[in-house]
């Protein structure tokens, strides 16, 4: 036991003098390895229980192993004066995940990552609409490579839109407006308080969908599940304290790797190999989003607009 605390302080220790750039590569790093296996749990559970209902675990789950973090404070996280926008990101949320589960559950792992990668080019967009910021047209540019690249994985027109591709899209888009509205939130309320009501929200909206499809399962299925909420809170926290470590801009690049592992656990478990149009769409979408992060940067190291 004396071994295990002694270690577990000398990597406190190590942790603590690498440089917050360091720390927040490898949190991110960290991050998509949980959401990939998150994903694939995620499909490989559906095989058996619906998307709703494995949503509704997911965030049951997920708000259990948060459990220890609210009652450190003694729930002082949960005091807040946005409670409705809690609840509108929380609709907002909930919708997106019951479309991106679906989507897992009847399309291949690695285009359902794709095509998420569109989620920050929906962000740009709402930023000038909602936000009221300035119109640049950088932005716009990266905007039309963006949709060029879903234009290559999608082909309209050569290949029948699946529904998977148009409910993982959808998500992608709900999930911008779900940032706009964090993005809002974050001038008065602080992460954990954000991350907290995002888990109650999602728990109670879930409940209903998932009443509707429920299906009985055993005490080995409930351990997977048990696992997606682990993992998806992993991936969250891993994520939230990266954002925290070092600028955006730093750790956009490793987020592609989603694609990689989604990849790979697709081939190897699921024998789903990614055609070379969706490797192609998601490099362009992906450096799309990538291109607006680092001109956002500069234009504001620059103050120029």
């Amino acid at each position: 036991m004396r071994t295990l605390a002694a270690s577990a302080q000398g990597f406190s220790v190590l942790w603590a003098r690498q440089t917050p750039t360091f720390r927040g590569i490898v949190l991110m790093c960290l991050s998509t390895v949980a959401f990939s296996i998150m994903h694939a749990l995620v499909r490989f559970v559906s095989e058996v229980l619906p998307p709703f209902q494995i949503a509704f675990f997911r965030n049951i789950f997920g708000l259990l192993f948060l459990l220890p973090l609210l009652m450190r404070s003694r729930f002082a996280v949960l005091r807040t004066q946005r409670i409705g926008l809690h609840a509108l990101r929380g609709v907002i949320n909930i919708g997106a995940m019951l479309m991106f589960f679906t989507a897992l559950s009847i399309s291949p792992l690695a285009k359902v990552t794709a095509l998420s990668f569109t989620a920050p080019i929906f962000m740009a967009v709402l930023a000038v609409l909602v936000l009221g910021e300035r119109f640049r047209l950088y932005r716009w540019m990266a905007i039309l490579l963006g949709f060029i690249g879903m234009l290559i994985i999608l082909r309209p027109g050569l290949v029948a839109i699946d529904t998977g591709a148009l409910l993982v899209t959808g998500a992608a888009a709900l999930w911008a407006v779900a940032m706009i509205l964090i993005k809002i939130m974050s001038r008065t309320e602080s992460s954990l308080t954000i991350v907290a009501y995002m888990g109650i929200f999602l728990g109670v909206f879930s409940i209903l969908p998932a009443l509707w499809v429920w299906e009985p399962f055993g005490l080995q299925t409930l351990g997977w599940l048990a696992l997606v909420g682990l993992f998806g809170t992993l991936a969250q926290m891993s994520l939230s304290q990266s954002l925290k470590e070092t600028d955006p801009t730093a750790l956009m690049p490793f987020d592609f790797l989603k694609l990689i592992w989604t990849a790979t656990i697709g081939a190897w478990f699921f024998a789903e190999i990614p055609d070379v149009y969706t490797l192609v769409g998601a490099a362009v979408i992906f450096s799309s989003g990538l291109f607006i992060a680092l001109r956002e940067r500069q234009t504001k190291h620059q103050g120029t607009i």
